[in-house]
């Protein structure tokens, strides 16, 4: 493994661990992510103007969920045991964001992926060479976090009233759910 510093990655933990540790919380994140989505599609519904936004890229977070549904499984990893949470506060998220209006989903998308941009950054920089695959399957998914961020802000996220405030919150719960998946 490289020798670069990654903060959530404990360098007592073997090398399998790591890896666990890593998938484990990438796929509740990919989780939670769907599951945001499906809440603000709930709300939207099929005609809002940004239902197709928001579609396409809960189909992209599908997709990631996918495949760390076949790494948990491949590198016999277990996935966060509150998962139930996850369900439920991610939708909680989704649907509260939506019902604020676009400008409050558009927020929450720009938050969630800023902070999940960083962590497969880290992520890629703790692989390096040592785990190539995957290291490019979390740099794909990473430019598809950036996708939606930047969709975000191109949808009025900085400009809603109360954009720090909510942007902050967010970022917040999501580096706390990082900590708690890597845990529990």
């Amino acid at each position: 493994m490289s020798k670069l510093k990654n903060k959530h990655i404990p360098r007592t933990m073997s090398k399998k661990a790591q890896l666990e540790r890593m998938i484990r919380v990438d796929h509740a994140g990919e989780y939670g992510a769907v599951r945001i989505y499906e809440g603000q599609l709930a709300v939207f519904g099929d005609n809002h103007p940004m239902s197709d936004t928001v579609k396409h890229m809960k189909e992209q977070e599908e997709v990631h969920l996918d495949h760390f549904n076949k790494l948990i499984r491949e590198y016999n990893a277990r996935p966060t045991l509150i998962t139930p949470f996850w369900h439920m506060a991610g939708f909680a998220l989704g649907t509260g964001t939506a019902l604020m209006g676009t400008k409050a989903a558009m927020v929450c998308t720009e938050a969630v992926e800023e902070v999940i941009d960083q962590h497969y950054a880290e992520q890629i920089e703790y692989l390096a060479d040592d785990e190539g695959t995957l290291s490019k399957t979390l740099e794909k998914f990473r430019q598809e976090e950036i996708e939606h961020k930047q969709i975000a802000i191109n949808n009025g996220a900085q400009e809603l009233p109360a954009h720090g405030l909510l942007y902050g919150a967010i970022k917040l719960g999501v580096k706390a759910a990082i900590k708690i998946a890597e845990r529990i």
